[in-house]
């Protein structure tokens, strides 16, 4: 069974975090300094925002699926599009390990097709984006940078080279 990922920046998580609470209900599943996320069954959604530096308002769409099979299925729909794909196989990042395909619909909106593999202490591990850098969570994002003082913790997004984000 598939469930919709929607992922939205915010300017402030706390605020954000009551608001959504209230909205849906119930209180997030995840809560870190910088990101929370509820996952929800009525409607089956994976909601998650986070602080991160990122413009604030949508940042990306998603589907999550549950099974290696159901993301194989995902990718030969995405190249029926004959879009641009970007491949992440073991991705760390919204402190998960996931495999994934990005592709950006006709309006610009990146889209993530995934299915999550584990769970990891840290927002992610891009090392290469640690520096004077940090970069946001969508192959989009990797095209501009946004200094680390305006982040509250290290960047997760892929960068050129390695990476991924949620």
């Amino acid at each position: 069974m598939k469930r919709l990922h929607v992922h939205v920046s915010v300017v402030d998580l706390d605020d954000s975090i009551r608001f959504y609470s209230t909205m849906f209900a119930t209180q997030p599943t995840v809560v870190k300094a910088d990101y929370a996320k509820w996952m929800l069954d009525d409607p089956r959604v994976n909601f998650a925002i986070s602080q991160r530096g990122a413009t604030p308002g949508l940042n990306h769409l998603g589907v999550q699926v549950e099974s290696t099979e159901e993301l194989k299925d995902m990718h030969q729909r995405l190249e029926l599009l004959e879009r641009e794909i970007v491949a992440e196989e073991g991705a760390a990042c919204c402190y998960a390990k996931s495999d994934k395909y990005w592709a950006e619909d006709p309006q610009g909106i990146a889209w993530e097709t995934f299915h999550t593999l584990d769970t990891i202490p840290v927002f992610g591990t891009d090392t290469a984006t640690m520096g004077e850098e940090a970069c946001g969570c969508t192959p989009k994002d990797r095209e501009t940078t946004v200094p680390v003082a305006e982040v509250s913790a290290p960047c997760c997004g892929p960068s050129a080279k390695e990476g991924a984000c949620c």
